[in-house]
């Protein structure tokens, strides 16, 4: 998944950007509500992590509703992006005030980290129609443990590589625009490439041989995972 992560809280947001970078996602992260607009306004996310009480970029503290307003903002502008509200556990009127204005979670701080990751795949259940276990043929992807079986036996994915096959598996049998996965797959420092997509294609083929599935290029449009024929 890309990730915008919007957090004040440097010692958090470091925290919070390593255990997700580690878990495969790619994310940007924001302190301020002006960079925070800037990066909703040229990059469509999968999901974002939305502390509500946010300072302006001069440093000057703002009130809750500065979080506020950028949400009711995004859910104005037609923006129906996931959003997990960062809200402190005993600030009721915090997750009530995230909630009616359009977040579908929120989570309470400090944060549990294997919880935010479920969380997060949650979302992702909810709006993408996506199932933590996926099958085709031989070939499963397990979501929840960051696991790939081939006839029941796990294969080692590099992160980059499994994140190009949840991808094609999202759901199997749809072909995924080369732009919009190469976008999925990078974060404002590191883009991946036509050539290093290319790359990651190619070292999924041979690794899935023998699953009864493969990937199959289509010029002009992208790539689709699909049951070899019989």
């Amino acid at each position: 998944m890309r990730v915008l992560l919007i957090e004040d809280d440097q010692v958090l947001q470091s925290i919070m950007l390593k255990s997700l970078t580690d878990a495969g996602h790619r994310v940007d992260s924001a302190s301020h509500i002006e960079d925070a607009n800037h990066y909703l306004l040229v990059q469509a996310y999968d999901a974002i992590l939305l502390d509500l009480n946010l300072p302006q970029k001069g440093g000057k503290d703002s009130p809750m509703g500065s979080g506020l307003t950028l949400l009711r903002d995004l859910r104005a502008r037609s923006n129906s992006t996931p959003v997990l509200v960062l809200t402190a556990r005993n600030r009721t009127e915090e997750r009530i005030a995230g909630l009616d204005a359009g977040a579908d979670d929120y989570l309470g701080k400090p944060i549990d980290l294997a919880e935010l990751e479920a969380r997060l795949r949650a979302l992702a259940r909810r709006t993408n129609n996506i199932n933590d276990i996926q099958r085709v043929r031989d070939l499963c992807l397990d979501r929840k443990q960051r696991k790939v079986f081939i006839k029941n036996v796990e294969v080692v994915f590099p992160a980059r590589e499994y994140e190009v096959l949840s991808q094609l598996m999202n759901p199997p049998g749809k072909t995924v625009n080369k732009k919009e996965m190469s976008s999925k797959l990078s974060d404002f420092e590191d883009v991946l490439g036509d050539n290093a997509l290319e790359t990651f294609i190619s070292r999924l083929r041979k690794k899935i041989q023998g699953s009864g599935v493969s990937i199959r290029t289509l010029r002009g449009l992208g790539y689709l995972l699909e049951e070899d024929s019989k």
